[in-house]
């Protein structure tokens, strides 16, 4: 079988889950943890650091729940030094869906109150 055969089957499996491999082994490894750096989360599925595999991330851990955050606590002795790392955190309060949003009223005007 050609390498090309086997990354189409591949692929079509990835698809038929419609899961990305990395959510469950990050949401086994996430119990419990509030906050965790980009870094820190790609180190622990030894990827290389690259935009691609950020924004792979991204879509995981978006799926989690938790929200991207840019903090100087998430990198070692952060709080003093001016280095800002980015990473994610579950929410404090629950997020509100955009079916509980009400919607802008257009009949009424902005300009001058006309």
């Amino acid at each position: 079988m050609s390498l090309l055969k086997k990354v189409e089957e591949a692929r079509a499996e990835l698809d038929a889950q419609g899961q990305d491999p990395w959510s469950a082994r990050l949401g086994d490894a996430l119990h419990g943890v509030d906050a965790i750096s980009t870094a820190a989360l790609l180190d622990l599925l030894r990827e290389p650091e690259t935009t691609g595999n950020a924004r792979r991330l991204a879509a995981v851990m978006r799926s989690l729940h938790f929200i991207p955050i840019k903090s100087r606590r998430l990198m070692p002795g952060g709080r003093a030094g001016n280095t800002v790392t980015r990473g994610w955190a579950r929410p404090i309060r629950e997020i509100k869906s955009a079916s509980t949003v009400k919607p802008f009223n257009t009949s009424t005007s902005l300009i001058g109150g006309y």
